[in-house]
């Protein structure tokens, strides 16, 4: 029997991961995201290039797609907060794959996509 949402748990609990591509986002090189996984929920910290500290809650909405909700303060001071729906994947070296669409809620205005990959271990 399959447990739902176990392949998010699977590719998402307890691993960290970099930027592959964020070209309107605030995290860039430097940025590394941890998240965790209980049952369908998912928590994060992000830190790491111009992110002093930042936090994401969210849940597995399907076997391989997530939402997010978001919030930092960057190195400037700046607080910001924003909402991301993603897909989970694999690439050709089968590290765990994020590839989100996302906009911003508060201290700043727009969106884009960016896309994530697992850090080596």
């Amino acid at each position: 029997m399959d447990i739902p949402f176990a392949q998010i748990s699977e590719r998402l609990d307890n691993r960290r991961f970099t930027v592959a591509d964020n070209t309107h986002g605030l995290s860039g090189t430097g940025t590394v995201f941890h998240y965790h996984v209980e049952g369908n929920a998912i928590s994060g910290t992000y830190e790491g290039g111009r992110i002093r500290m930042g936090q994401q809650v969210g849940r597995a909405t399907g076997p391989d797609t997530i939402e997010l909700l978001y919030h930092c303060l960057t190195t400037d001071g700046e607080m910001l907060a924003g909402w991301s729906r993603g897909t989970v994947g694999l690439d050709h070296a089968g590290r765990t794959t994020l590839t989100f669409v996302w906009g911003w809620l508060s201290g700043a205005t727009g969106g884009g996509e960016s896309s994530y990959v697992e850090l080596a271990v």
